[in-house]
């Protein structure tokens, strides 16, 4: 072995002047031992002596930390390079070439020497901006395989090189909005109140950490696997109008060349708010879902800054193009000309218990007797949304026969109380919304009016400080234990929208039920795979193909 190890780059051989060079043990002794464990500060270091030379790297295996210095030095077959495999998990890294060849994290490497009999490492650390970059690529990386343990370390290495851990979320939109084939998912709706629960969540690092993990995890998710669905290319002059016909029409590629002309105008996502909130709720739509994913867009770019308008964007309108006109089944088809007939002149008093049992057309007729006074029939109607939440019969989620119609969940509900909270902001900053809005609710109300049991009683579910149990309740959803990605984000989503409205409006008449209501779902099982219900439906279904 040569006396002093080669270092075959150039900028490597620069290191070598500027670096921190430590001598750690003597020669003879690291030849005799084969390899050593060596402390230098907080690092700790293995080292080895083997028939390709001398190696240093990270003692602490960057899966799961156990000991490398126990691991298992052999050739690689293929390249003939020191293979170090750990024991623990089967990882195995060419401490040549620098490579993980069996696992997911990068490992530490240390330059060594030697020089008049004694083993020196260069222990000084790549700067900032580089040891960032790193853990940003492989946190993409780790998308490939859905690693959640590993894209916690990623991040936590992101925030240990002095970068904004938010660079991590901010690179994940970048990474998978194209890889969405409708566009907005639930992950980028949840996105904005995990970041609202890290401001809740205290100076605890770790506690700090899981609101970004689980939103880039969730986005992670979405996209598994997924090709890429381009968008399509091109740029108009903005014209509102026009974007929100092009949405009306589903026509995707004149939607996003007025989207990127108002981009390229210099317009910020706040500007589009108003032409993209009518084309949310111009149908009664996508169950909800339109009008929250605008909501939640705009709060996520407040966020994180312009960087992500642009694919947050193209994401959303591709969702608006997507969406269900759920307007036009017959359920709803009293929509339109509810809306055509509504005037603002309604008088007549109102109260939740007036939408009580109501279907969906009887729903919307009583909310014109009341189109008068906005306030107090949006108060009605969140009202009796926080009934029909409360008193859902449980029944209904866990029965196995039934049409496909009356598969409803605790999600079905939730969306009501979700929906109602995109309703009044957007419809407090555009308020020629308010009749779609109302509207739209009253639809909320009379489709899950029929799935309730009134005998539920209210008062074992009433919370007495409601916005401490809020507040206690978001932040237990720091360590939810929940697996499937759809209903931890339906369950950060609600409680976030509770509250806000909640603060919002602290004396409404319908706080007590509503916040009972977020009571009762918190602590009530939620089935979300029907193994059974499914098989039936199925078999009933292709009975009747003919």
């Amino acid at each position: 072995m040569a006396e002093v190890l080669s270092i075959p780059t150039q900028d490597q051989v620069a290191a070598v002047l500027t670096a921190d060079w430590v001598p750690v043990i003597a020669l003879d002794e690291l030849v005799e031992r084969g390899r050593k464990v060596v402390k230098v500060g907080r690092k700790q270091i293995a080292l080895f002596h083997s028939e390709q030379g001398l190696f240093a790297c990270n003692n602490r295996c960057p899966h799961e930390g156990y000991p490398l210095v126990e691991g298992s030095l052999t050739t690689a077959p293929q390249s003939g390079n020191c293979l170090l495999t750990c024991n623990w998990h089967n990882w195995k890294f060419d401490l040549e070439s620098g490579e993980t060849l069996t696992g997911g994290d990068k490992l530490r490497r240390y330059p060594v020497r030697v020089e008049k009999g004694q083993v020196l490492i260069d222990v000084s650390d790549p700067p900032g901006v580089e040891r960032a970059a790193e853990a940003l690529a492989n946190l993409k990386d780790s998308f490939r395989r859905q690693e959640y343990d590993r894209m916690a370390r990623e991040i936590a290495r992101l925030q240990a090189a002095g970068s904004d851990p938010l660079e991590a979320l901010r690179g994940a939109i970048a990474w998978t909005h194209d890889r969405l084939e409708f566009g907005t998912t639930h992950a980028h709706a949840a996105a904005p109140d995990w970041l609202a629960l890290r401001d809740l969540s205290g100076g605890d690092e770790a506690t700090r950490l899981v609101p970004i993990l689980e939103a880039v995890a969730n986005l992670s998710y979405d996209s598994l696997r997924e090709p890429r669905f381009a968008y399509a290319e091109g740029r108009a002059p903005y014209d509102a109008e026009a974007l929100v016909a092009a949405i009306d029409r589903e026509d995707e590629a004149a939607a996003l060349a007025q989207l990127r002309g108002a981009l390229a105008e210099g317009r910020a996502a706040r500007d589009l708010e108003g032409p993209l909130a009518s084309a949310a709720l111009a149908h009664y739509q996508d169950f909800g879902h339109s009008a929250i994913y605008l909501q939640k867009t705009l709060e996520l770019i407040d966020r994180l800054g312009p960087s992500v308008a642009e694919p947050l964007l193209l994401a959303l309108v591709r969702a608006l193009i997507y969406a269900w006109r759920e307007d036009l089944i017959p359920e709803f088809r009293d929509y339109a000309d509810s809306l055509a007939a509504w005037d603002g002149q309604g008088d007549a008093p109102v109260a939740a218990a007036d939408f009580i049992d109501l279907n969906a057309g009887r729903a919307m007729a009583r909310a014109l007797r009341s189109s008068g006074n906005r306030q107090a029939l949006y108060d009605a109607l969140l009202g009796a949304a926080a009934w029909n939440w409360l008193h859902f019969d449980l029944a209904v989620e866990t029965r196995t026969d039934g049409p496909v119609s009356d598969n409803k969940s605790w999600l079905s509900f939730t969306h009501a109380v979700t929906f109602a909270n995109a309703v009044r902001h957007l419809c407090s900053r555009h308020p020629a919304l308010w009749p779609a809005g109302l509207l739209q609710m009253a639809c909320f109300v009379g489709r899950n009016a029929g799935y309730t049991d009134a005998a539920i009683e209210e008062s074992g579910w009433r919370v007495e400080c409601p916005e401490e149990f809020l507040e206690d309740s978001l932040r237990g959803l720091l360590d939810h234990g929940q697996s499937e990605y759809i209903l931890v984000a339906h369950l950060v989503k609600t409680v976030t929208a509770v509250r806000d409205e909640v603060l919002a409006s602290p004396d409404a008449p319908w706080v007590p039920s509503l916040v009972a209501a977020t009571n009762r779902f918190l602590n009530s099982p939620v089935k979300r795979r029907h193994p059974l219900r499914t098989a039936r439906q199925s078999l009933a279904f292709v009975a009747l193909e003919g």
